[in-house]
């Protein structure tokens, strides 16, 4: 696709970063907020979370979770993820998540920071993908920047996808997908895909919680009426 080059460079800048990646959560109290809000979320049972990175999120999932599977691409996130991380009920798995396919169900799948690396393109099969992940009853909880966190960004134009360029403490730059999903917006579209969808925002950024289309309850009806 057109957009693997911009993905494979998005690839790399995060396992260059890897050790300054944290460095954002102590500067800002935006991150530091969202990271309470944890608490306020409906994380239970058996939680899948995609694009881990280096654990921020993971050690606050597990200590609500029976379990937590914490999927990452870049082994060198996931190295400090498991160094952070020493909760007995957290497995760690490193895959491309724009290929990976999960084995099981989960009550809970939640993303933090990754929607907004999805290239437009591969969204309805990034949805697809987190549907078919969760158990009945389950929920998608992510977090994400919103349109006002592209004032931070050097949003770059003419790219396989929206996209912003990153720089590293060495000097070296890399670009990234960067899509400033509007919640209004995002929640319309998951509606017309058949998600039940709340999506608040606070401060620059938004929290979502979502529920995948009834799809046993589609095939009933659909074996109704044939």
């Amino acid at each position: 696709m057109d957009d693997d080059v911009l993905l494979a460079e998005q690839m790399a800048y995060y396992r260059a970063g890897a050790a300054e990646y944290d460095r954002q959560y102590a500067e800002y109290e935006d991150l530091q907020r969202l990271l309470a809000v944890v608490d306020e979320l409906p994380i239970a049972g058996d939680v899948l979370e995609l694009a881990c990175g280096t654990g921020r999120w993971t050690t606050l999932l597990a200590a609500r979770a029976h379990s937590v599977t914490a999927v990452d691409a870049a082994g060198e996130v996931l190295a400090l993820a498991r160094a952070r991380t020493a909760s007995p009920v957290v497995q760690f798995l490193k895959a491309d998540l724009f290929e990976w396919q999960p084995r099981r169900r989960y009550d809970t799948v939640f993303f933090a920071f990754w929607l907004s690396h999805v290239p437009p393109t591969r969204l309805p099969d990034f949805w697809n993908t987190v549907a078919a992940a969760l158990a009945p009853g389950g929920k998608a909880v992510f977090i994400d920047d919103g349109p006002a966190a592209a004032a931070y960004e050097e949003v770059l134009t003419n790219q396989p996808a929206p996209a912003a360029l990153r720089r590293l403490d060495d000097g070296s730059q890399y670009r990234i997908v960067k899509v400033f999903h509007d919640a209004r917006t995002l929640t319309d579209d998951l509606t017309a895909q058949g998600w039940s969808v709340r999506i608040r925002s606070m401060a620059g950024n938004f929290i979502g919680i979502a529920e995948p289309p009834d799809r046993a309850g589609e095939q009933a009806a659909t074996v109704a009426t044939s």
